[in-house]
Parts: C-alpha cells; structure tokens; sequence
C-alpha cells in the first residue's frame, strides 16, 4: 500500500473533475451466493478505493489480502465494481468506494448476509418412543440462523399451535440459535403419526425441515379365547392368548388356579378338561420389557354332580330334630332331591333336609341325591337313629311239642342298646344263664336283639303260663306278653319258626303291628 504522505503529494500534483455513474446500494444477500457492488466513475482514471466498515482493502485493483474478493470491469471506462466471491458472515458491513485523486467517495453501501439455519434437529428423534398414558414433549432447535429462525410444528398438514420459543444470540453477535418445544397430551398423539419441525428465514423462506415417527409402547393388550364352550368334561380344550405389545412380547407364562404350569411357554394351551376347569380359572400372563398383563377365564365345563359337603349319619333323641346338610356341584345347574330308602316320597329338593320332633319310625336310611339334566347323577346314603325306649316285636302265641324242647322268642329294638332284658312267668324272673328247665340266651343282630327263653321237657302246665318279655334303656321300657301253644308233629315245629321269622319283619307300635316289609317263607 503506497504510503498516505506520497499518495496526498501525488493527488495534489494531479486534479481531476469527474463524479460516479453507478454507486453501491445496499443489498442482501444470502451467505454462499456471490454479490457484485458497482462503482463506475467516467472519465476518471485515478485511484480507487473501496473502504470496508472504514478500512481501505487495498488501493486500485490490488486486493490480495482479501482471496475472495475482486475489483472488476473496464478500467478504461472507469468501471470498478467489487466482486465477492462466496458471500460470508465476515462481509457483513458498511462499503463505499472513494475516487482518491477526485476526492469523492460513494455513498455507503449496507451489505447485509443472511445466513440460513443449520438443517433443524428434533431431540430423541428420528423415533421418539414414549409410555402409553404419557404426554409427548418434542423440543427442535435450529442454530447459527441470521436472523433468528422461525419454527413451526406440522403434522398431516396441520399447523399444529401451543409450542413455546426461545432464542439465544451467539457470541459474534450476529447469529442465533431458535429453541422450540411442542407440548401434546396423551389424547392427542397416536402411535405412527409424523411429526415435522420446518425452520425458516429470510434466507430460506422455504425452510428446512426435518421429522419424526412416535411410537407409542405400552403393556400388552391381551385377549384369552377359549374353544370349544360349553364342552363336556373329559373333552380337549384350546386356550389361545393373543397380544398386542410395543415392545414386543418377550414371554408367556400359563397358570391354572394360581398354579404355575410349566409345560407350555407359547401363546396356545391344549389341555383334557376336568370339573377343575369350571373352578379353577386358567390364566395367561404377557410380558413385554413394560411389563405384564395377566387375564383369566373359566371353562364352561359340564360334569355330573361332585359331592361338594357330605352329609353325615345322625343320631338324635326321640322328639327332636333332625338336620342333614348335602350340597352337590354340577353343570349345568343341578336338582337336589331327598327322599327316605324304600319310600317315593320327596322330603326335600334343598340342601338341607330337616326332619321335626322325630319319632322312632323315622329311624332308617336317607337318600340325598342329585341330577344334572343329560350330564349324570350322584346320590349319597345317611342314616337316622332315634335314641328312645325299646321296641319289643314278637309273636304273641308261639308254639312247642309236648315233651320236646321248646322255645319263644323276643325281637327289641333298642338305640341306645337295652341295658337290660328279662324274662319272667309266674313268681319267676330269669335275665340270663339257666334256672331249672329254663335257659335264657340273648344274641346281638344288626337289626336289634333276639332274647330266647328254652324251655326242656314241655309239660302240660306250660301251656297255661303267661310268659313276659321286658326290655330296658335309659329312655324307658317295653314288655310283650307270649303264650305257648302245643302243637302237634312236625307242623308244630315248622309253624313256630314261621311265626318268629314273621315277628322279625314287623315293628309294633301303639299297640299294634305295622308290616314292613314282606317275608318269603320255603
């Protein structure tokens, strides 16, 4: 650069007149683009200068401290336009051009370099995963813009409104940085939808754009079918758990009545179902890295009846009650019958049956029995005994051969069991062992106590005694009177057992005989 002291003396040997055709304006320009500001001066052919923000770039066409920057046109014709190459930050200032020898100088020319955006970035993206259930924040910036980027959020076209901006302004003073943060709620936001942040400026109205794909995660959703229903017990079953899960299912466990079944691990059960089945609900527990969901289900299973509470045999006083409790389980939904053995009549179709202020012929076998239409039956058998004074059941005249053996015969029922029993005839009273002629015999049955009198040697006067048979418990006393009649032969005989047997299927009660049952004699 020549020095100031020769320039001046130069300038002031050589006075030229001459003025500018074409000045500099001012102008925008985007950084990376190329800018041309003009300065023609006719007929002028000193000296020119271009001044930058008050710093000459060098003096005439000699600009080569600065590689990018280039005076150009006709000398000649007094064109000397300032040429620059690749527009940048840096050139962002004040130019003018200066005629030395003329001393003129242009008006100054503002260059002002808008700088575009750095392309945008959404954080977390390009997939941004979130829980299902939870709000989506998104936050875009978009850096070193001059000005200030704008930031819009769109989604299937949409403006989408409500994000919140801030801006922060870089140390060279001249760039910023453009922060925004879109808030949706739960409600708002569907897994797969795009989401696109466009950054702008004036030096790419445009703008930049960049996006991202939500993908919501959430627990399995999970539906447990069974196949077939209803289906008999015995039948296979096909349990299927479909899931739906982001992220994807990475276990499944199966359990029946909170019991772990570790043969099967896949998402189908197939299994021999069982009355347990109706009860014991099966469950399929899904599992993704979330977490679990379990879900259950019953089989409608149809089986026969399955005793559920077993009655139990009771034995209670004469005159009070008498409670049986049955319950029975079925499917489909089952009929409870109760009726007494050998008797048709329907006492009760609940579980409990209740027999009021019993009497001693209420004693015997009870039937609970239960019905499940067109699956099966069940029944369960109980015994009533009545605590109460003995019963005696005997043939009042019996029958003996004269001078042969004879025997009669007393039949007691007795719960509790006779404490005692006693045979007794004129001044005689015989309760066991022997005494003269005579022989007691007691012998225990399942039906009650067969007490006999033995009589060796029939003797005419025999056959005029009254003979008494007397019982006792705790609850009272019973006495039958027999008489013995001869008989003659073999007849005699044979008509006495007939008439003993036929004593043992009579119950006497009040005072009279009630048959029971019916007795086949040979």
């Amino acid at each position: 650069m020549i020095p100031w002291v020769l320039l001046l003396l130069w300038i002031s040997g050589h006075g030229v007149e001459a003025m500018f055709s074409q000045q500099p304006q001012d102008l925008v320009v985007v950084a990376g683009q190329p800018v041309t500001l003009p300065c023609t001066i006719p007929g002028y052919h000193g000296v020119v200068l271009w001044i930058k923000d008050g710093l000459a770039l060098g003096v005439g066409r000699d600009l080569s401290g600065y590689p990018r920057y280039t005076v150009i046109g006709d000398h000649g014709s007094g064109e000397h336009h300032l040429r620059i190459q690749r527009v940048e930050l840096m050139d962002d200032a004040v130019f003018e051009c200066q005629a030395v020898q003329a001393a003129m100088r242009s008006r100054p020319a503002r260059l002002t370099v808008l700088v575009p955006p750095e392309d945008p970035v959404i954080s977390g993206g390009p997939v941004v995963s979130l829980r299902a259930g939870d709000p989506l924040n998104l936050t875009c910036h978009a850096d070193n813009a001059k000005p200030a980027a704008s930031i819009i959020w769109i989604r299937n076209g949409e403006v989408l409104n409500g994000a919140m901006y801030s801006k922060t302004l870089l140390r060279d003073g001249r760039r910023e940085s453009t922060v925004s943060t879109l808030y949706l709620s739960p409600s708002n936001i569907e897994t797969g939808q795009q989401i696109i942040c466009k950054a702008s400026n004036k030096a790419v109205p445009n703008g930049k754009e960049t996006s991202v794909t939500i993908d919501i995660q959430h627990l399995p959703l999970v539906n447990l079918s069974v196949e077939p229903q209803p289906v008999l017990e015995g039948h296979p079953v096909k349990f299927h758990c479909s899931a739906k899960a982001n992220p994807p299912v990475t276990l499944y466990r199966w359990a029946k009545g909170g019991s772990i079944i570790k043969e099967v691990s896949g998402d189908t059960y197939e299994v021999i179902v069982d009355h347990s089945f109706f009860i014991e609900p099966v469950s399929c527990e899904v599992t993704n890295p979330l977490g679990s969901t379990n879900i259950s289900r019953n089989v409608d299973v149809y089986f026969g009846p399955r005793m559920a509470a077993e009655p139990q045999s009771l034995q209670v006083d004469l005159g009070s009650d008498a409670v049986f409790n049955c319950a029975w389980t079925g499917n489909p939904s089952l009929t409870i019958v109760w009726m007494k053995r050998g008797s048709g009549v329907v006492l009760s179709n609940e579980n409990l049956l209740t027999l009021k202020s019993v009497r001693q012929e209420d004693a015997g076998k009870y039937v609970c029995r239960a019905v499940v239409p067109r699956v099966g039956a069940g029944e369960k058998e109980v015994s009533l005994t009545v605590n109460g004074p003995p019963t005696i059941s005997s043939t009042q005249t019996q029958q003996a051969l004269h001078g042969e053996k004879g025997q009669i015969k007393c039949f007691i029922r007795s719960t509790p069991p006779p404490d005692r029993i006693a045979w007794s005839w004129k001044e005689t009273v015989l309760e066991s062992g022997t005494s003269g002629r005579y022989t007691v015999e007691t012998v225990n049955t399942e039906e009650g106590v067969i007490s006999t009198l033995t009589m060796s040697n029939i003797v005419p006067a025999d056959f005029q005694t009254i003979y008494n048979c007397t019982a006792w418990n705790s609850f009272g006393s019973d006495t039958e009177i027999i008489r013995l009649k001869e008989q003659g032969g073999s007849q005699g005989s044979t008509g006495s057992t007939f008439l003993f047997f036929k004593s043992l299927c009579c119950v006497r009660r009040c005072g009279a005989v009630v048959l029971l049952c019916e007795c086949a004699f040979v």
